[in-house]
């Protein structure tokens, strides 16, 4: 038997319900949305108990409580937080939406069915209209209106600047570590920690900085979900975050939100959707766009162009983003974008050559893109396999095959799908006649050896 539901009986008498009137109200709740429901006395007596009923009632009883005791109540709140888990549709997270309150509750829901790991969202795959969908209503939709909420707790920007503090050491250990050391312990934090102060209290100018904080918090959540092989998860928390930067008026953030999603397509094969995505990161915010986020952009641009075959355009986008990168300044563009650099463009470059089939290029260029820093080993580990792949296509067994090993040395810290990946790319890649050198058996041998 369930255990009773002591957060929903607290409620109750919070608002002072009876039965009987509880299930009126839930029933004027759901009529509010468009739905006509049966619910009597008698249901009220099964939720008490700890039944959680199906379909969309507890967000019903949720919302009927809340207008009572004048807050928005999560479903967590009334005790049946289980029931997002068990109601998840597959297009959850899906839907730009049209208000900033439905995006709260669908980022509250992904978070926690996502803890749960919820079959609908683990096994899911990216929806390439989604992103077009997303991207559109992003750079048409007009501005939102004010931001001010009336919640019990008091948010300020202490609160803010928690949050933002918080999400930049996950991405210290993102960086250094791969999505998937401590994606979980991310999600849990949002979960936990970050869900009730969306619900709080706080003035417009908090509110737009609270919600752009956590759309930062959401694109590292769509990072490192991606890094961590979770593609319909990692596409989710993107166009959650991008709602986010419209409701935040965060034109900047919403440009790299979408600049992301074009990596992630790329990586996934969807080459014209990554382009499509690229430009859209920088028409969007054109006016406002600094030179580091500028060349940012166009290098995911050239890596898509590159992928398409299209080395006219690649090489364009490449020679405007290396433009762009001599222009900026210590304080041309936000924070969150000052990881992109020199080291950060060369990696990209060699990635585009290399995509090209100019190797001896690739491998030019890529020499220049290795931190060695300790603190950037996933960056590290891709810019040395895409060396190696170089050489590989040179002709150059032994030289490919020793830095390949040096890029699993780098990856034994990390838990990254992508890194292995990229693994599987590079033996891929190895002609049927390279594959009988002793080099190559020699390499095979001792990768056996390697967490990758």
């Amino acid at each position: 038997m369930a255990d009773p539901n002591a957060r929903l009986a607290a409620l109750m008498q919070e608002g002072d319900f009876s039965h009987k009137s509880l299930a009126r109200a839930v029933v004027a709740a759901a009529a509010r949305s468009g739905e006509d429901i049966t619910c009597d006395h008698t249901y009220v007596s099964r939720w008490l108990k700890g039944a959680i009923p199906r379909g969309s009632m507890p967000q019903f009883i949720a919302d009927a409580i809340g207008q009572k005791v004048g807050r928005r109540l999560a479903l967590d709140d009334i005790g049946m937080g289980d029931a997002a888990v068990s109601s998840a549709q597959p297009d959850l997270g899906l839907e730009f939406a049209d208000r900033p309150e439905a995006t709260t509750k669908t980022v509250a829901d992904l978070w926690r069915a996502d803890l749960a790991e919820a079959e609908v969202l683990v096994r899911a795959q990216p929806d390439g209209a989604a992103w077009n969908t997303a991207s559109l209503r992003w750079i048409v939709a007009p501005p939102d209106g004010e931001l001010t909420r009336a919640g019990n707790r008091v948010i300020g920007t202490m609160d803010v600047e928690m949050i933002r503090s918080t999400a930049d050491a996950f991405s210290m250990l993102d960086g250094k570590f791969g999505g998937g050391h401590a994606r979980r312990a991310l999600i849990q934090y949002l979960h936990t920690d970050v869900r009730p102060m969306l619900d709080g209290k706080y003035s417009d100018a908090v509110g737009k900085q609270l919600y752009s904080a956590v759309a930062e918090a959401l694109l590292l959540a769509g990072g490192m979900s991606y890094d961590s092989g979770l593609h319909g998860i990692a596409q989710r928390y993107f166009i959650q975050a991008l709602r986010m930067t419209q409701a935040a008026g965060d034109r900047l953030l919403g440009g790299s939100i979408l600049s992301a999603m074009s990596h992630q397509a790329t990586f996934l094969g969807r080459y014209q959707d990554a382009a499509t995505l690229a430009r859209a990161a920088y028409t969007g915010p054109a006016s406002v766009l600094g030179p580091t986020m500028s060349a940012q952009f166009r290098a995911m641009e050239a890596r898509a162009l590159a992928h398409l075959g299209d080395e006219r355009g690649c090489d364009l986008a490449l020679v405007e983003a290396e433009r762009k990168l001599s222009q900026r300044t210590p304080d041309s563009d936000p924070p969150y974008i000052a990881y992109f650099d020199e080291v950060e463009l060369a990696a990209e470059i060699g990635h585009c050559f290399r995509d090209l089939g100019r190797s001896a290029e690739a491998a030019e260029r890529g020499a220049g893109s290795i931190f060695g820093d300790g603190l950037n080993n996933r960056s590290d580990f891709f810019a040395t396999m895409v060396q190696a792949e170089a050489y590989i296509n040179q002709g150059e067994i032994g030289r490919g095959c020793e830095i390949a090993k040096t890029a699993l040395q780098l990856g034994e810290e990390l838990k990254s799908a992508r890194c292995v990946q990229y693994v599987r790319e590079f033996c891929e890649r190895v002609s049927p006649m390279m594959r009988g050198a002793a080099e190559f058996r020699t390499f095979t041998e001792e990768a056996r050896t390697f967490r990758l």
